[in-house]
């Protein structure tokens, strides 16, 4: 737990862990393509995928991307912050596929930290890893605002 705003600062340039490695699943794909319409074959059809060119289905970027809002916080928190805004993304690469059944991990390195409209703006440098794959499956800053206690 970083201590505050203080300690946020503190903290800029620093890589501040990895989350646990999660299990990519077929549900999670399924569930995923429902939600947002993208029903892609190379995702959704099982027998199809096995015959494309990533030998089985894989997860849209779109979604190991979605997956920073639940593994960030398994990494780092800050105390008096009361309330945390996704605010935006800046430079997303998606250089390799998540396999159906691989696990994912994100790590994240804190960019910047600055004051912003009544809350602080954080950009986080964000690598997600798939376990033994050479390549991160997906690159991205992730920009948020985040709120303390008055």
């Amino acid at each position: 737990m970083i201590d505050g705003l203080a300690g946020l600062k503190a903290c800029v340039g620093q890589h501040l862990g990895y989350s646990e490695w999660l299990l990519v699943t077929q549900e999670m794909i399924d569930t995923f393509a429902r939600a947002t319409g993208d029903h892609q074959w190379i995702h959704v059809d099982v027998e199809r995928a096995k015959s494309g060119p990533f030998g089985g289905p894989i997860a849209h970027g779109f979604l190991t991307l979605s997956l920073a809002p639940r593994l960030v916080p398994t990494i780092y928190g800050v105390t008096g912050v009361v309330m945390g805004i996704n605010y935006g993304t800046n430079k997303v690469r998606f250089p390799s596929p998540v396999p159906v059944n691989s696990e994912l991990r994100i790590g994240v390195v804190l960019k910047e930290a600055s004051e912003v409209a009544n809350s602080v703006q954080t950009v986080l440098e964000a690598t997600f890893e798939v376990r033994n794959a050479a390549k991160p499956a997906c690159v991205a800053e992730l920009v948020s605002r985040l709120y303390f206690a008055a």
